[in-house]
This record gives C-alpha cells, sequence and structure tokens, in this order.
C-alpha cells in the first residue's frame, strides 16, 4: 500500500489550488478492491457540492494517473466529509466545540481508550472533552485514533445544506 504522507504531498496542494481543504485521506481494502477517499470541503461553508466533487475528482485523477503513486488498482472516492464528519486535525475539535462526539485514543488516557461526550475545545495540542462516563478530561491530539462527530439535532441544525433546489422535484409518470 502508498504511504499516506506522499499522498498528501501529491494530493493536498492540488486540493488547496481548487480553494478546499484537505479533511482526509485514506486507503483502505484488500485484495482486488482498495479505495483511496478523498475528504475535502470549502472553508466557509464546511462541503462541497457535487460539482466540486467532480471538479477535485477530476483534477486528482490526472496527478494520481501521472505519478502513479499506487501499485495496487483502486477506486478514487472524493466526497464532503458528511454531517457526522470525521474530526482529522485540531482545528476541527475547537471549531465543533459544544457538540458531541465519539473519539478513540490510541494509548490509554485517563483510564480509557474510548470516549463519547461533548467537545469543549482544545488547550495546546490537548483536545478538552466532557465524556459522558469519565468526565472532563484532556486528550493529547497526538493520541487520537479516529474521532467523529456524532450526530444529534444540534449538528444537524448547525450544518444546514447550502441548498435544498431540486429536493422535492420528480417527475411522474401519467
Amino acid at each position: 500500500m502508498a504511504d499516506i504522507a506522499e499522498l498528501t504531498a501529491l494530493i493536498e496542494p492540488e486540493v488547496k489550488a481548487l480553494g478546499f481543504d484537505l479533511v482526509r485521506i485514506r486507503l483502505f481494502g484488500s485484495g482486488d478492491e482498495h479505495t483511496l477517499q478523498i475528504m475535502a470541503e470549502r472553508p466557509e461553508t464546511k462541503q462541497l457540492v457535487i460539482e466540486d466533487c467532480a471538479a477535485l475528482s477530476r483534477r486528482l485523477s490526472d496527478v494520481l494517473d501521472e505519478a502513479d503513486p499506487i501499485e495496487e488498482a483502486y477506486r478514487l472516492e472524493v466526497s464532503s466529509p458528511g454531517i457526522d464528519r470525521p474530526l482529522t486535525r485540531l482545528h476541527d475539535f475547537l471549531e465543533w466545540t459544544g457538540h458531541e462526539a465519539k473519539i478513540s485514543a490510541t494509548e490509554t488516557v485517563a483510564g480509557r481508550k474510548s470516549f463519547r461526550g461533548l467537545l469543549q475545545g482544545i488547550e495546546g495540542d490537548n483536545i478538552q472533552f466532557k465524556d459522558a462516563k469519565a468526565g472532563e478530561v484532556s486528550i493529547p491530539f497526538a493520541l487520537v485514533g479516529d474521532a467523529k462527530l456524532l450526530l444529534t439535532d444540534a449538528l444537524l441544525s448547525a450544518t444546514m445544506p447550502l441548498s435544498s433546489d431540486g429536493a422535492d422535484e420528480f417527475e411522474t409518470e401519467e
């Protein structure tokens, strides 16, 4: 499998050139089924519309075809991070303060590796978190293995779609 740091060095400048921020790169799969997943967002909206995904996919396809950094055959998947988005950058934890999240640590922190509760911001390189069971905890960002927002009514309200044009349009046969 290809090195994520090398892929990031190749992909991130292309993402930024289109005015987007890179959220996450994942390469997963086994056998003949591999997927390169690229999540990006517009900095001002924290979303991508389908046209953004298509433009980014076309640009990355050309760059990846030329550089050929992945030995195995793979499928390119470009998407917005979605509502219950992954939290991959330190500033994500600050930006989504007040929202519920789930964090898995790579090492034990305050006697636990798994946390579920409320994001309370950051302090230096530590995530301030109010876990439902452990209470107030400070989780070093370097120990975060996986983190994502949890789908709640508050999160839905905070992430309304950019446009719902066409959402209720449909054709019927007469």
